[in-house]
């Protein structure tokens, strides 16, 4: 089975995570990695890892059906999901985050959807 993320971004999640807990109002990360389904209009742009349980991610996750919204996720969920033709759910590669998470849901609730950057 093909993982989600490399092992920096997984190490850089889980860094958020730990300082997200240490804080007292949490932190609004940029986000670590995108994630889609290439044919269900699914994405995630995720931002953290629980350090306690490494399986929940945290993030913005937009399934395509007009309202994003920031929450948690489970990592097993995305691996073993499958869309409409049978792909696997992919990491853009090429993702390169301009804003924090927050940000991101902000505009994603105005356009009732994730908004990229030509480029990111």
């Amino acid at each position: 089975m093909k993982t989600l993320f490399t092992k920096l971004q997984k190490e850089k999640l889980l860094a958020n995570g730990n300082a997200s807990n240490d804080s007292e109002g949490g932190i609004d990360h940029v986000p670590v990695v995108k994630l889609f389904t290439p044919d269900a209009n699914c994405t995630w742009l995720l931002s953290e890892l629980d350090p306690d349980d490494p399986n929940i991610a945290f993030g913005l996750c937009d399934l395509g059906m007009g309202s994003p919204e920031l929450g948690s996720v489970f990592v097993s969920e995305l691996e073993e999901l499958r869309g409409k033709a049978g792909l696997p759910v992919e990491r853009d590669r090429y993702f390169n985050p301009t804003k924090s998470v927050g940000k991101y849901a902000d505009e994603a609730r105005l356009f009732g959807r994730i908004v990229m950057e030509r480029g990111a």
